[in-house]
């Protein structure tokens, strides 16, 4: 299956991956299918970032402040425009636009996405950092409605190590590597027939408990 942007035949899934993307490519496949803007962000080398800053307290896991979004809807003749600036930038998605994001330790990510496919609920992408964690692409809004869902559902009191970054904060996306310790991947890539992403009430409940249970 692919698409096209700028008269370019873009190949998704698996073909796409086996022929070895570009950053543009990649970039346009987020911006033209997904509808998703995307920031060039910050590498980190040797524990030094690409930003500049000798005390960059992020290193690598930051947008470039300096650096032009690229807004959803680019074809890729905008973005390789944009990221010939930019070369070698981490890919960097900005949160509470198109997608929240709940987001859980990697082992608990993975148990909770098996039992929520068993379930049959929608789901949105998934990816998983170098860093342990697990992040869930949920509708936009969750972070401020996430208190008064985690209160309904009885969980308010937990101590869940559970987290859901709001508007203002950046994901690095898959493949780009995270603060130099190694690439993003995608656990469930973005489809076509997912659809918008889910509420995050109907996949809380369950991402809760798996937490709970993974704490004790």
């Amino acid at each position: 299956m692919g698409f096209t942007i700028g008269g370019t035949r873009i190949l998704s899934g698996s073909r796409r991956r086996g022929a070895r993307a570009t950053e543009c490519t990649v970039v346009a496949e987020y911006t033209g299918l997904w509808g998703w803007d995307v920031v060039p962000g910050a590498r980190a080398v040797s524990g030094r970032c690409s930003c500049g800053d000798a005390a960059c307290p992020a290193p690598g896991a930051h947008p470039l402040g300096f650096a032009p979004e690229v807004p959803a809807g680019s074809t890729l003749d905008t973005v390789t425009e944009v990221w010939s600036e930019f070369p070698g930038a981490a890919l960097m998605l900005p949160v509470g636009r198109s997608f929240d994001v709940l987001e859980v330790a990697e082992r608990a990510g993975r148990r909770a996405l098996v039992r929520l496919e068993r379930m049959g609920l929608p789901l949105g992408p998934v990816c998983v950092t170098p860093t342990g964690r697990a992040q869930f692409f949920v509708a936009p809004g969750a972070a401020a409605e996430l208190p008064g869902l985690l209160y309904r559902m009885g969980w308010d009191d937990a101590d869940l190590d559970l987290r859901c970054p709001g508007a203002g904060a950046h994901i690095t996306a898959p493949p780009s590597y995270h603060a130099g310790l190694g690439p993003c991947r995608w656990l469930r890539p973005p489809s076509l027939d997912a659809g918008a992403p889910p509420q995050a009430r109907l996949l809380l409940g369950t991402l809760a408990y798996i937490c709970h249970r993974s704490g004790m």
